[in-house]
């Protein structure tokens, strides 16, 4: 037998390394505590980006919870556009001295904290105060440049803060967007799979096993209370982590993610992404024959299905959104890809009876 050696032999993989929120905090009052949290890491030179026109009271709250633990609040200011371009101006308005970078309020204003704390190299706490999508602890930022949307790379942040109270207390709206998004781990997994025997895209089986369980934590117990909202925040928080794993955004994003991209670039009135992403991933798992009746029951047991059906669609918008979205993402199969998902597709739009009252 040869002697063990700690070098491994020619073209063995590295192991690989992913990076992981080092602070994670979910449950009521995390908020008033958050203070405490940063000084435990020795952050205390801060700066808070916001969205913008948000709730003072949320706002004081947060001040109060950083500065009575010591901490030093050098910039605190609102988030007034998802440009790249906005978020490089403020990445160099930044004061010296900053430790780390706070982004509090929705997706928007996380993305673009998340953006300014990569370009500084600093770290980034992200504080959602809504469960509208995955973003909060995904490895990259959602942000327009000349006009389109586009993904910027960033890392994972060292710490999630996420007060289920304050969550639980964000318009319904966003809740339902958020069931919509995590409902989509479903059908990207599964494109993701479709992905490699039709072309060999690489699968990462941990990352596919995390994203999919995330989904069944949730349908557990999918109750729009404490409890419910600490299940739906830890499953996205670890949709999250599943595309820092997977290096990529297939464990969370496959074709709903494409027909809702569609929409944003040509609706008159796009919607917020998971409640596009909800009805797109129901129609999607049809495609795949795989997964509906439980996105069909989850959604009806939170009331996604009605809040869609209070506020439908555009027919005609999402019948050019479907034949878009298979181009629009080069080297990207999807079940969209199969030539026959068009007809089908238009098709389930106006013959299924859980899709027939999303669109007016």
């Amino acid at each position: 037998m040869p002697p063990f050696s700690p070098t491994p032999p020619p073209d063995t993989p590295s192991p690989r390394l992913t990076a992981l929120p080092s602070l994670v905090r979910i449950k009521p009052g995390a908020l008033d505590r958050a203070g405490i949290y940063l000084q435990r890491h020795s952050y205390t030179r801060l700066a808070i980006f916001h969205s913008q026109g948000f709730d003072l009271a949320l706002r004081q709250r947060l001040r109060l919870a950083l500065t009575s633990a010591g901490g030093d609040i050098l910039l605190d200011t609102p988030v007034e556009s998802i440009d790249f371009q906005h978020a490089t101006h403020l990445f160099k308005q930044l004061p010296k001295g900053i430790e780390a970078i706070i982004g509090f309020g929705g997706g928007r204003a996380l993305d673009v904290a998340k953006t300014v704390a990569s370009l500084a190299s600093l770290p980034f706490f992200a504080i959602p105060t809504s469960l509208s999508n995955d973003g909060f602890c995904s490895p990259q930022s959602s942000l327009t440049h000349h006009g389109r949307r586009q993904a910027y790379p960033t890392p994972v942040p060292f710490g999630v803060i996420l007060d289920t109270a304050v969550c639980l207390g964000a318009p319904a709206h966003l809740w339902h967007s958020g069931i919509g998004d995590l409902a989509a781990k479903f059908t990207a997994v599964t494109d993701w799979k479709l992905a490699f025997h039709a072309t060999g895209t690489p699968v990462d089986d941990f990352a596919a096993l995390l994203s999919d369980a995330s989904v069944y934590q949730f349908i557990a117990n999918p109750a729009h209370d404490l409890a419910g909202t600490k299940l739906l925040g830890s499953a996205l928080l670890f949709n999250g982590i599943a595309m820092s794993i997977a290096g990529s955004s297939r464990p969370a994003s496959g074709s709903e993610h494409l027909i809702s991209h569609s929409l944003d670039s040509l609706s008159a009135r796009p919607r917020l992404h998971g409640l596009q992403v909800g009805v797109a991933t129901y129609l999607v798992s049809l495609l795949q024959m795989q997964n509906s009746a439980i996105i069909a029951d989850l959604f009806t047991r939170t009331g996604f299905w009605h809040a869609i059906a209070g506020d439908p669609f555009d027919r005609a918008e999402w019948e050019k959104a479907l034949r878009i979205a298979p181009s629009l993402k080069e080297n990207f199969h999807t079940i969209l890809s199969a030539k026959d998902s068009l007809p089908a597709a238009l098709k389930l739009l106006t013959s299924d009876p859980f899709l027939r009252p999303c669109f007016g």
